[in-house]
């Protein structure tokens, strides 16, 4: 008999211990009950002088600063063990919540969080945790096809003022995109792009150059030199550098750059820009970690929720009523009357899509009602279609 209680003693101590080691949605308090101080971490591949990673620096900044928090940030972290060893610092230093920028960065980010269980980490622009089961990894990104697809219609709308003027011919209109790896993301953004540039200017095409690198400027400008001498008479991109938009500030090519406004640098060839507003998902997490409550493992924001946004148009360069024109897209991509990857608006191989499973996805239907349901079932894109009008460059 003692025995026996002395194991039932055992099993409720273990219980209690699971029970205190876990996230049980109370806000953490110090020994007076008050609620304690956190500290929030950022780990980020490059560093302020890269737009994506300056993009990131600065949302996490406004989130830390609105709410109260310290923080520490990693700059310059490549995407191998050193992504763990700046997470595993960070939580030594007493963060409780860890923010990390770069798909890379993620096995790295889910083996600290294995051997950091009380403490938050999210994996940005990842894609796993919905299957890890790792209760304090999470992912989080944003519908920037929204954006791409808004910056793609003030491209469209510049291409139509050229052939008004008789720069070039419709057929003539040719976008140029410089991308970093052929990843469904970058499917996803200049896809988007090019149906936002075809739904006011129908005769657009594009052609892609993958740099095999998210930050190169000197392989970034050097596509962009390319494409503008195969043709391509506006830039874009999905690459960190300003290797694009110089190119095309010298060569006095238009351009939409990515993640932030190049009109100082560039002021005679920027129209807009889109980039994903990390501000709100940052001050969401954080807002949950102070009040000790979960907070979702698989988040995306959209234009609604302030997460995807544009900057201010350079009128200098854009089409003449570019920003009412903008205001109406946007307008309709949030009230549901445009799809952005509605199937009647592009096709493969001449043919409408009426179904589509791919890698990420086996068995799951990826059209949904006529429209390619991206970054519905999970955040990170997984459009990973060759659609027609895209022709990829070696």
């Amino acid at each position: 008999m003692k025995k026996l209680t002395a194991i039932v003693l055992a099993l409720v101590m273990v219980f209690a211990l699971c029970a205190c080691g876990g996230n049980n949605d109370k806000p953490q308090t110090t020994d007076n009950g008050e609620t304690a101080k956190i500290k929030a971490g950022l780990i980020c591949l490059h560093d302020e002088n890269s737009g994506y990673d300056a993009n990131f620096i600065n949302a996490f900044k406004a989130a830390c600063e609105a709410t109260g928090v310290d923080y520490e940030i990693k700059t310059n972290i490549e995407e191998n063990q050193a992504a763990y060893d700046a997470a595993a610092e960070l939580a030594d230093n007493k963060c409780n919540v860890i923010f990390a920028d770069s798909y890379g960065h993620q096995p790295y980010i889910l083996q600290a969080a294995k051997e950091f269980p009380n403490v938050q980490f999210t994996s940005c622009t990842g894609d796993t945790a919905l299957n890890d089961g790792v209760s304090n990894f999470h992912n989080a990104f944003a519908k920037i096809f929204q954006g791409r697809y808004v910056a793609g219609v003030a491209a469209g709308l510049k291409l139509n003022e050229m052939i008004a003027n008789k720069e070039i011919t419709a057929e003539q209109a040719v976008i140029g995109y410089v991308g970093a790896m052929p990843y469904a993301e970058v499917k996803s953004g200049y896809t988007s792009f090019l149906l936002g540039a075809q739904s006011v200017c129908p005769s657009a095409t594009m052609k892609v150059v993958f740099t095999g690198s998210w930050y190169d400027e000197t392989a970034e400008m050097e596509s962009a030199q390319s494409l503008i001498k195969k043709g391509c008479v506006l830039i874009s991109q999905h690459a960190d550098s300003m290797g694009a938009p110089n190119a095309c500030e010298t060569a006095k090519v238009p351009n939409v750059s990515y993640n932030g406004s190049t009109q100082e640098a560039c002021p005679n060839t920027y129209i807009i820009s889109s980039r994903i507003d990390w501000t709100p998902y940052f001050t969401y997490a954080i807002k949950a970690v102070q009040s000790g409550k979960n907070y979702d493992t698989d988040w995306c924001g959209d234009l609604s929720t302030g997460s995807v946004a544009l900057t201010e148009i350079n009128e200098k360069v854009a089409a003449k009523g570019t920003a009412d024109k903008l205001t109406q897209v946007e307008n309709g991509i949030k009230d549901g009357s445009i799809k952005v990857f509605a199937t009647d608006t592009w096709t493969v191989g001449g043919k409408a899509l009426e179904t589509y499973e791919n890698e990420f996805f086996a068995g799951h239907e990826c059209i949904k009602d006529g429209v390619f349901a991206e970054s519905t079932d999970r955040s990170a894109p997984y459009f990973d279609i060759d659609i027609d009008g895209i022709e990829i460059l070696q």
